[in-house]
């Protein structure tokens, strides 16, 4: 069993895969760490769109972090939740999807198997700058999330 924390840079083409032993709150929190630190140490602002599992929270940096790191690591984050039933909006899920067809289709027999191939699975689709054409607007929303999204123009 193993853990994948995914990341995705949807229109510059990058994304960046951790093979973890765990998805706990404090596993999460460095991810977060590493994300503001070492991918983008210049950002004032780090948009997140994420599901809504307990530990995606910046509550969790806290657990991992004295108060004043945690409060810096989440003054950094603009974070919005996909819908309950939403993940299909999630950017990153279409990114796991594309994992799991061209790289984990089949029984993988061990962690330093896993890490490897989909680190080389990473790097391919970095090299190759595999954007994702987001093109789910506004418009969609309200006639597929009626409820969540109503006009107002009623």
């Amino acid at each position: 069993m193993a853990n994948l924390f995914l990341f995705s840079e949807p229109l510059m083409g990058k994304r960046w895969v951790d093979v973890t032993e765990h998805c706990t709150k404090v596993d999460w929190a460095y991810q977060i760490k590493e994300l503001v630190d070492e991918r983008y140490p210049e950002a004032e602002k780090i948009v997140l769109v994420m599901d809504n599992l307990n530990t995606h929270s910046p509550a969790s940096l806290y657990e991992a972090f004295p108060p004043a790191e945690a409060k810096r690591l989440a003054d950094k984050l603009e974070i919005h939740y996909t819908p309950k039933h939403g993940n299909w909006l999630n950017i990153a899920e279409i990114e796991l999807s594309v994992l799991s067809r061209q790289c984990l289709d089949r029984r993988v027999p061990d962690f330093e198997t896993l890490q490897a191939e989909v680190a080389a699975w990473q790097q391919r689709r970095n090299n190759e700058g595999c954007k994702i054409d987001w093109r789910f607007t506004t418009d969609d929303a309200r006639i597929k999330l009626k409820r969540l999204y109503p006009s107002l123009q009623e």
